[in-house]
């Protein structure tokens, strides 16, 4: 199946399943960074990123947002060249994270974002260089605001905290073997990606719709850098008790629940700050 055939049919497939079978973080959670982005880009902004785009399957912001991951099956070699773009871990624990120490040859989120951006701005490099450039950023500054994403632990962003979660939300596809009578054998890191937003049960554009009613604040998004935004991420696992403690790993909808209005914060300012460096780098 060729590359467009197979993008048409996965698009297709998100409009007719069930919510519950379709999103996780890595496709509701950064369509929705890319979709709330969209539409607070200003004009210069979203005539670029048109023609950035222009051939896509689906030439949007939120079209293009789960790119990066689908680089895992399109293209191996490349998602294993960039796979280390996606976190940022303290290696010597805090939230203070040393470049030169956690982001060896930019090899990390931070260093992802700023060199793709580098690329983006660039009006003379290829327009093939400067796409792709966009759907790095689109992704990876919504995953460095999943806090999972940028932590001091040692245990993969959650990867190795194992979870027992009762929930009538079915499994994506590849997981349904963990699935038993209800209850899902998973890992921290899984719940951030998946359940936590999945279990609003709303489709894209209905939860767009939700997460837009909140207050905008352009001057509050124009603050910091992408590294600042990761050391926020990583300050709000403790600080918002991300993690259960270490003898109960089994959870039910409470837990989803608890940590949904962090989730969809963290979605929503995500989406303000992606605006504005698009915004900065193609509306100017």
């Amino acid at each position: 199946m060729s590359r467009i055939l197979r993008s048409c049919f996965v698009i297709c497939l998100l409009c007719v399943l069930p919510v519950t079978a379709a999103w996780a973080w890595g496709a509701l959670g950064h369509a929705l960074v890319g979709e709330l982005a969209q539409r607070h880009l200003n004009p210069k902004a979203r005539a670029e990123v048109a023609k950035l785009l222009a051939g896509e399957p689906n030439p949007s912001l939120a079209g293009v947002a789960s790119w990066a991951d689908d680089l895992r099956n399109d293209d191996p070699p490349r998602f294993k060249e960039t796979q280390r773009w996606h976190y940022i871990n303290a290696k010597g624990g805090g939230c203070d994270f040393d470049l030169a120490r956690d982001c060896p040859d930019g090899n990390c989120v931070v260093g992802a974002i700023n060199k793709q951006l580098a690329i983006l701005g660039d009006r003379s490099q290829p327009l093939e260089a400067r796409r792709d450039a966009l759907k790095f950023v689109v992704h990876l500054v919504g995953d460095e605001h999943q806090p999972m994403h940028a932590g001091n632990r040692t245990d993969s962003g959650g990867n190795r905290f194992q979870i027992s979660l009762r929930t009538p939300i079915a499994p994506e596809a590849y997981a349904q073997k963990s699935y038993v009578d209800g209850v899902m054998g998973t890992n921290l890191h899984s719940v951030w990606d998946y359940y936590i937003l999945a279990s609003r049960k709303l489709k894209l554009l209905d939860y767009a719709k939700l997460l837009d009613k909140q207050a905008w604040d352009p001057a509050s998004a124009a603050t910091g850098t992408p590294l600042n935004w990761a050391e926020e991420s990583c300050t709000l696992i403790d600080a918002k008790g991300i993690y259960p403690p270490e003898d109960q790993h089994k959870m039910d909808h409470t837990y989803l629940d608890q940590m949904r209005p962090l989730a969809e914060a963290r979605v929503h300012v995500a989406a303000e700050r992606l605006a504005n460096l698009l915004n900065q780098t193609l509306g100017q």
